[in-house]
Parts: C-alpha cells; structure tokens; sequence
C-alpha cells in the first residue's frame, strides 16, 4: 500500500499516553485510518503497552475491528512480530541520522519525520511484512521466547 494514504498521528507534547489519552486521542483515528485504506482488511493487534492492554482499549477493538487479536493471543513484548518495530522504526532513525541541518523544534522534527515516512523505499517494507509468516513461525518455535537469532 502506498504510504501517501497513510496519515502520521503524534502524541501531544508533554502528555501521559494512558488508556484515556490512547483511547481518546489516537485509537479511534487510527483504526478509522485502517478502515480508509483497507476496508475490512486489517487485524487489529496492539502491543503490551498498558494503555494498549486497557480494557476500554481491549472492549472497544473487539466490537468494532472485524479482525482483532486480543491482549491475551499475542506474546507480550513481541517487537519481532511487528514491521514498524524490526523495521520501520530503524529505517526511519538511519535516515533521520543523514538528516542535515538537524530541527530546531518540534514542529520542524514532525515535519522531517513525514518527509522521512514518504522517502521510505517501498521495496525494502514489502519484504519486511512478507517475512511476517517466518518470524511466527520461529516465535512458535521458541514457544513464544527470543527467537531473533534464529531469523
């Protein structure tokens, strides 16, 4: 999918992303986000965050994503199963890192970071969410334990 129809959301600045602000600020926005780009093709799964593990959080996702994996089917901590963690993320920061002039504040830091998620090569995310099925198969494998080394 082309990054262009994805929207960047930020946390406030100097807020506390608690069940509240995540459930009142960001969730809603992005699942609706989800549902603007792929229709009744996305699953809902949130990270052990505890603003994500809420129950209004958990309550709300079961009732309106037509696909959603609960707190208690995922491994916690499972950075190795999420592209944006083992692999957009370190993208984005080795690109920031050739940034020149770095930003002076955080209106110039959001507007390089959107520059940044737009100059992101597509390729290279492609292969990052089709090697998803070989990271759950090596997660099952270590019964759910570190299994990057095995990748």
């Amino acid at each position: 999918m082309d990054k262009a129809f994805w929207t960047a959301h930020f946390v406030d600045e100097k807020a506390k992303v608690n069940a509240d602000y995540y459930f009142n600020k960001l969730l809603q926005n992005l699942v609706e986000d989800c549902r603007r780009i792929l229709p009744d093709q996305f699953i809902s799964q949130q990270d052990g965050a505890p603003a994500n593990t809420a129950s209004l959080t958990q309550d709300w996702l079961c009732r309106n994503c037509p696909e959603f994996i609960g707190k208690d089917e995922w491994p916690p901590n499972s950075s190795d199963l999420n592209p944006l963690d083992y692999h957009v993320w370190g993208a984005m920061l080795e690109m920031y890192h050739g940034h020149s002039p770095k930003e002076t504040n955080i209106t110039e830091l959001k507007t390089i970071l959107k520059a940044i998620w737009s100059d992101l090569p597509q390729g290279p995310n492609d292969h990052a969410v089709l090697s998803f099925g070989k990271r759950l198969q090596a997660c099952i494998k270590a019964a759910s334990g570190h299994f990057k080394h095995a990748l």
